[in-house]
């Protein structure tokens, strides 16, 4: 079982190193998502990261991508 605690992951968006804190839930979603959709990781954190506007930081964005996606199954 895992703790439910974030844990940091990193990823470079458009040559920027950066990292996020994601649950292991969401982070293993995200990455069965991009294998789906045949993306690497780090080009589809880029893709959400250009839609998600300044009002929201990434590892939000990421986790209501993932949630709208498991949603819209």
């Amino acid at each position: 079982m895992t703790s439910g605690r974030p844990k940091k992951h990193s990823l470079t968006l458009r040559g920027h190193r950066t990292s996020v804190s994601l649950e292991d839930e969401f982070w293993e979603a995200f990455c069965d998502i991009a294998t789906t959709e045949d993306l690497p990781i780090n080009a589809l954190a880029a893709k959400i990261d250009a839609e998600r506007g300044t009002e929201m930081g990434l590892a939000s964005a990421i986790r209501l991508f993932v949630l709208r996606r498991l949603r819209g199954r």
